[in-house]
């Protein structure tokens, strides 16, 4: 890169120079986190215990920290899609990005991504929603089915809604490794994947014991980031397309979960 150019592509091209250590890197702290917080979080409940008069504070600091949280997301949602054009300094580091996994990332590294993005396609995604919905009925817990099947099918609607809004071009490559049609903002892929396994992993929360947890946190962490960033290593999508993904379908995903568990709580009953 030459010396006036900013410090966000610059970045950017580094960080395609040694994308492969930079994904091992960002893989083990994310799902080693991902598991620390459910552990902290079991501590937290096996100290506490259930105490019903501190239900209420709890529903409003839950709402406003929900909420809060939807803001941000929203206004990062924002910030992206304002800077992704081609000559912005986000549409540059995206294209920098790119530009230097495609001279630095050898075959078998994308024949691996190519082989393992598959996971978020839409057709595995349906067969998966199937299967899981016919298991949650036969198992009686036709609310639990109803909430896994309305957080799909509400991502499903979401997700080629915004590319509509933005009518991103995807990147340009050569590889033959993998081949995407349609827009590029946000990634469909990135979406998918966290709004499926996400609710995948609070259902498997739901069901397993709770020795079980924290497994289920990191593989449903290591999956879901895995999928997004191999849509970046195949170059069919921008890392500013796979971060809005994430942003949206991480949005979403919170909104159900928390409407789920609002809904059981309030029940009392299993849900």
């Amino acid at each position: 890169m030459t010396a006036g150019s900013p410090f966000l592509v610059d970045l950017a091209h580094q960080a395609g120079m040694h994308a492969l250590a930079v994904f091992a890197t960002l893989l083990v702290s994310t799902t080693v986190a991902g598991g620390l917080v459910c552990a902290a979080w079991h501590r937290r409940l096996d100290r506490r215990g259930p105490n019903v008069q501190t239900q209420a504070p709890r529903i409003v600091f839950g709402l406003t920290m929900g909420f809060g949280g939807i803001v941000v997301a929203a206004s990062a949602f924002a910030w992206i899609a304002s800077q992704i054009a081609p000559d912005r300094t986000l549409g540059l580091a995206d294209q920098a990005l790119a530009d230097a996994i495609g001279a630095n990332v050898p075959s078998a590294a994308l024949r691996f991504f190519a082989t393992v993005t598959h996971v978020g396609d839409p057709s595995v995604l349906i067969v998966l929603a199937a299967v899981v919905a016919v298991v949650l009925w036969r198992l009686d817990r036709r609310a639990l089915m109803l909430g896994w099947l309305l957080a799909l099918a509400g991502n499903a609607l979401l997700n080629p809604w915004l590319k509509q809004i933005f009518e991103r071009v995807r990147p340009v490559h050569d590889h033959g490794f993998a081949l995407a049609t349609g827009f590029s903002f946000p990634s469909g892929h990135s979406s998918g994947a966290m709004v499926v396994y996400g609710m995948l992993g609070y259902v498997a929360l739901r069901l397993l014991p709770p020795r079980r947890h924290v497994a289920v946190v990191m593989a449903t962490v290591a999956v879901v980031l895995t999928v997004a960033c191999s849509r970046i290593f195949l170059q069919v999508h921008f890392a500013s397309d796979v971060a809005a993904g994430l942003l949206s379908g991480g949005t979403w995903l919170a909104v159900c979960i928390a409407t789920l568990e609002y809904a059981r709580r309030r029940s009392g009953t299993r849900f």
